[in-house]
């Protein structure tokens, strides 16, 4: 279970850097570009979270290999854990976005 959790928390920690990382510098390239960067942050922030997805669970084929080749023989452990790594990936992928929403928010 200590791999499983060190695994499924680091993969929520590159996820979320994915996305916030991306989103920041994407807002100094704005500013550089004479450009909204709060608008391009949250634009940015929506458009890359699958992309955090993918780099957090290393790819796209691998983990759908995994999935397919255990799922039909019955093997449903690894086929859990692919895809609790996958939701976790998201979760730490919604958690940078929402951030930069929250961040980027007009007060009215």
């Amino acid at each position: 279970m200590g791999t499983f959790l060190s695994k499924a928390i680091i993969d929520f920690g590159i996820a979320f850097g994915v996305v916030l990382g991306g989103s920041l510098l994407g807002g100094i390239a704005s500013v550089i570009a004479l450009q909204s960067p709060a608008e391009t942050m949250k634009h940015i922030a929506d458009h890359i979270k699958i992309w955090a997805i993918v780099v957090a669970v290393g790819g796209t084929i691998d983990p759908l290999r995994v999935i397919e080749s255990n799922f039909w023989v019955g093997n449903l452990s690894p086929v859990f854990k692919q895809l609790m790594f996958i939701l976790v990936s998201f979760l730490g992928a919604h958690l940078g976005t929402e951030l930069i929403q929250w961040m980027c928010r007009t007060r009215g």
